[in-house]
């Protein structure tokens, strides 16, 4: 038996991974109600490119996969369509997805011409700032946010999601995942604080966006978004990880890692804290 010691000294290593781990954020996996509409809306509105798309009759659905660049390199976005299913409820947990323009004035025309997408927010400087930003929504209802940023190597910048505990949703990214606080802002005005957290600056590559809202500790999540998914270099150490983390902060593993059948591909999938999932594997 292990003495208090010993236990330690594991755990220890065991939290030394996530830190030398080259991670990356991957892709965020939502359904859809209507696969070719929103594939037609992303790639006419918001300049993104169909990656791949594949059918799976046997399970029912099919996914498709859109961004800005390779998915070795690119984060991307993974739409997914149950047959027969044409709605989802999004809930209140979710927030957004960011895209980063050199021009969005340009680029809300552009989504205002379509038959599509709409604007929910003019283009303009942020409140207090001079941040040029915009708001559209596409036709299941997910928001996107355009911020005016200089040439960027990831358009596809901000993923945002509501926690209940904004200290408690840091600590876990950092210490499970391997993620550094980029930057923390409180809005008192407004009643929210939010995290910028991420393996890169926000102008460098994908990064998550945590908001807490004064007061508010649970979400409903719906059942349209589904996941974050996170490269790593070892799915079992970043699993061994994450395990030990949600015993002090919260969370759950759903998936033991391990490989896809019939693919090298080795993946886990987890709990945060706030019951949002992600999901982490082996890219080969």
């Amino acid at each position: 038996m292990a003495t208090g010691s010993d236990a330690g000294k594991s755990a220890e290593a065991v939290l030394e991974w996530p830190k030398q781990d080259k991670k990356r954020m991957l892709h965020a996996v939502y359904r859809v109600g209507d696969l070719d509409r929103t594939i037609k809306c992303y790639t006419e509105c918001f300049g993104m490119k169909l990656l791949r798309k594949r059918d799976v009759p046997e399970e029912k659905y099919t996914n498709a996969f859109l961004g800005y660049g390779p998915e070795d390199t690119n984060f991307a976005l993974e739409l997914t369509y149950n047959y027969g299913v044409d709605k989802y409820d999004i809930g209140a947990g979710f927030g957004h997805f960011a895209i980063a323009n050199e021009d969005v004035y340009k680029l809300s025309e552009t989504i205002k011409s379509s038959d599509c997408c709409k604007i929910t927010r003019e283009p303009g400087p942020v409140k207090g700032g001079s941040t040029v930003i915009a708001f559209a929504q596409d036709p299941d209802g997910y928001m996107f946010e355009l911020i005016q940023r200089g040439p960027t190597p990831e358009p596809l910048c901000q993923v945002m999601l509501r926690v209940g505990d904004l200290d408690r949703a840091i600590m876990f990214y950092e210490k499970a995942l391997g993620m550094k606080l980029l930057r923390k802002k409180d809005v008192p005005q407004y009643k929210y604080t939010i995290a910028m957290m991420g393996y890169a600056e926000e102008d460098k590559t994908t990064v998550l966006e945590l908001t807490y809202n004064y007061g508010v500790t649970e979400y409903n999540k719906g059942n349209a978004y589904a996941q974050v998914a996170i490269g790593t270099d070892d799915v079992y150490k970043s699993a061994e990880a994450v395990e030990l983390v949600t015993k002090e902060l919260g969370g759950k593993i759903l998936r033991q890692p391990g490989p896809l059948p019939g693919l090298n591909t080795k993946i886990t999938s987890f709990l945060d804290p706030d019951g949002w999932k992600v999901g982490s594997l082996t890219v080969n």
